[in-house]
């Protein structure tokens, strides 16, 4: 099956006006459902806010984490003397450090993004990131939206405090869209501009005619926690199509002529089946968290979902 998204396009023009229009994305009415939800992801952590927990690393704090072989120049005062007593062991104990989490959400841009019904894909993964953002924000988390296709197209640096969800509407009615999808590429440079390791947050439909595997190999590699949400359209898996057509590839403009028969629909459908199935499993194998919706599904149950998954709220 080929990676990019096969089922029949809109015109060029018609995806244009369609991922342009996000005027009306984040409505007083939104804003009301994100007050909600993160009142729910409250209750779902059990009353503790997710601004209480931190990042841990190995530093200077007051909660032991492990020993370590003395080396020449560290501090004496580290020293376990009791261990020394009983193994005649120079070890040092090492402390955790609490740091402040980081959230960076990254939003599929590219062309691919433009197709969904009732809603562009692209407006859809936009609605449930500024939902988790709010979430983050909310709770004193430093979050960054990062949007992405064959390049990062731009960045909202990370902030704090919900009063900057009015920022995030903005930003993400402005951020420039279209192009292909180079996961690979952009994940590489995310990792090389972001040395605050924390949470990536990946909304795509993963479309990409290279693969997967790259990109999120390149977020765990480098100590990023990854965190999956495929968002897909009905008609891609399961487009209802007859005839001769000509079908366009939505980000390359290539031009394919096929004769559409019932045989053929269906080794395409399980041809796309099989592709999520396969980025499933590669997820389940490395125990990233991994979501996948259709935008006929609300935005708001599909973030009701992860929160009680306990996969974002920890």
């Amino acid at each position: 099956m080929a990676r990019s998204s096969a089922a029949a396009k809109p015109a060029i023009s018609e995806r244009a006006n369609r991922a342009a229009d996000r005027s009306e994305l984040f409505d007083d009415k939104f804003l009301k459902t994100l007050e909600h939800l993160h009142m729910v992801s409250r209750k779902v952590a059990q009353g503790n806010l997710r601004a209480e927990r931190r990042t841990r690393k190995v530093g200077s704090g007051i909660e032991f984490a492990d020993h370590r072989t003395y080396s020449r120049g560290d501090d004496f005062r580290y020293i376990d003397w009791n261990l020394y007593g009983r193994l005649d062991k120079l070890l040092l104990r090492l402390f955790e450090e609490e740091e402040d989490l980081y959230i960076y959400i990254l939003v599929d841009v590219s062309d691919s993004m433009a197709i969904g019904n009732p809603m562009p894909k692209l407006h859809y993964a936009m609605q449930v990131g500024a939902a988790l953002t709010y979430v983050g924000l909310a709770n004193l988390d430093r979050v960054a939206i990062i949007p992405f296709g064959d390049r990062l197209v731009d960045r909202l640096p990370p902030s704090r405090g919900k009063n900057r969800i009015h920022r995030v509407f903005q930003f993400l009615r402005d951020c420039d869209i279209g192009g292909k999808t180079e996961l690979a590429d952009c994940m590489k440079d995310f990792v090389a501009m972001n040395k605050r390791r924390g949470l990536a947050v990946v909304l795509s439909d993963f479309y990409d005619p290279k693969g997967f595997e790259q990109g999120i190999n390149t977020l765990r590699y480098n100590k990023f926690e990854p965190f999956v949400l495929q968002v897909y359209d009905k008609r891609e898996a399961e487009p209802h199509l007859h005839g001769d057509l000509s079908l366009v590839d939505c980000e390359t403009g290539d031009i394919r002529e096929v004769t559409i028969s019932k045989s053929l629909l269906e080794q395409y459908t399980q041809a796309h089946e099989a592709y999520c199935k396969e980025l499933e499993s590669y997820c389940t194998k490395y125990a990233i968290p991994f979501f996948r919706t259709h935008t006929s599904i609300p935005f708001d149950e599909l973030v009701l979902k992860i929160f009680r998954s306990g996969g974002f709220l920890r």
